[in-house]
């Protein structure tokens, strides 16, 4: 997919391609969004004298675990063979130097560029990624804007063209890592990581578990040992009985797709805890909003199926709003476990499809998980 700034195409400048590398699911529908956009306008005005022309191009360059210098190597294979001048690498893996996470990666000798989509954060994305982009762009070519924009009232030759030629034959120049706090910058990317997996689909992703669980709650609904269960346990136990049901059904989801991953090497590993921690957070997140849709539904089913002559016949006691919401509260938990039950049926491939946003093969690594931005410096705040 090859896009071209108009303004300046019937133009004698020269042109400089800019690759776009971007993984399967978040990354590349981030990239088409924002070419689409104005992120070519934008390049052409921050950095004037040369014909820009972006090409898209959706591939996972690494397996994890990986390490930001190991996608640049790859990013560098893809510009040499698809002929490109310049290459940014939007990637789904989350990167770090020691503790602190790697928002983006600039090396000019190669004339490659890493940007680590989770560690943006989950919100704003279009904007921090656009902008960092123009950043990265900016310490490849290591010049000043508007020192270009002074070098093109020269028609005699383009020095941003110039620059590009020479990048690669500098071998004196570093590759600069734009980092985040410790604190902050994980917790962005931790947040980032769940986003991109969409948390709230995965309920309906699993129609085993949900069929166990409407089955489970409408036995419950209509048994008055149930209701009188709810009325005596109490908030305590009835919060117990919640959580218990979040955690098996939880549980069940991972251990029985096997959605743990394992490493040996101690660079795996880091990633790895990373992965394991955000697809706890994914599915936990995934089985409250289930619950919470099945503590709608068995309220709802509670006040039209429970008729309140034969309720507080049960209780002993007229019923009120609360105990409707007892008993909707135990027969929700109760159902939340008939939906473990049939999350057990689940295939893993339903499983894997319900709690990641692509499969491990397509992505550099499962789901995004398996698998802001900063200029000038190299911390971001």
């Amino acid at each position: 997919m090859e896009f071209e700034d108009e303004a300046s195409s019937s133009g004698d400048e020269p042109a400089v391609v800019l690759g776009v590398v971007a993984a399967p699911g978040q990354p590349i529908g981030l990239a088409r969004k924002l070419v689409d956009a104005d992120l070519i306008e934008h390049v052409q005005t921050t950095f004037p004298g040369a014909r820009w022309q972006v090409e898209v191009m959706e591939v996972s360059v690494v397996q994890p675990p990986a390490t930001d210098a190991q996608i640049v190597d790859a990013a560098r294979d893809l510009l040499l063979e698809r002929e490109w001048d310049l290459v940014v690498c939007l990637t789904d893996l989350p990167l770090h130097v020691g503790r602190r996470p790697v928002v983006a990666h600039a090396n000019a000798v190669h004339g490659v560029a890493v940007l680590s989509v989770p560690a943006l954060g989950p919100t704003g994305l279009r904007q921090r990624t656009r902008g960092t982009v123009v950043g990265l762009l900016a310490q490849l070519l290591g010049a000043d804007a508007d020192d270009l924009r002074e070098h093109q009232k020269s028609p005699s030759r383009s020095p941003l063209r110039h620059r590009v030629r020479q990048l690669g034959t500098d071998t004196d120049e570093e590759s600069t890592a734009f980092t985040a706090r410790v604190l902050t910058g994980n917790l962005r990317l931790l947040t980032g990581m769940v986003r991109a997996n969409r948390p709230w689909r995965l309920a309906l992703g699993l129609t085993r578990a949900l069929t166990g669980a409407i089955a489970a709650g409408v036995f419950a609904l209509v048994t008055a040992d149930i209701w009188l269960l709810a009325d005596t346990f109490g908030w305590v136990r009835l919060t117990g009985v919640a959580v218990g049901s979040i955690v098996a059904i939880t549980a069940t989801l991972i251990i029985g797709a096997d959605l743990w991953e394992r490493g040996s090497s101690r660079q795996s590993r880091e990633q790895i805890v990373l992965f394991n921690t955000v697809t706890v957070i994914t599915v936990v997140l995934g089985v409250a909003a289930f619950y919470a849709a099945l503590f709608v539904l068995a309220t709802a089913g509670a006040l039209c199926l429970v008729v309140p002559q034969v309720f507080g016949d049960a209780l002993g006691h007229d019923p009120g709003i609360t105990d409707y919401l007892e008993v909707a509260w135990l027969t929700c938990s109760l159902a939340t476990v008939g939906g473990a039950l049939g999350a057990g049926l689940e295939t893993d491939e339903a499983v894997r499809d319900a709690a990641y946003t692509q499969h491990p093969a397509e992505s550099v690594w499962r789901g995004t998980p398996r698998r802001s931005g900063c200029h000038g410096s190299r911390n971001s705040r």
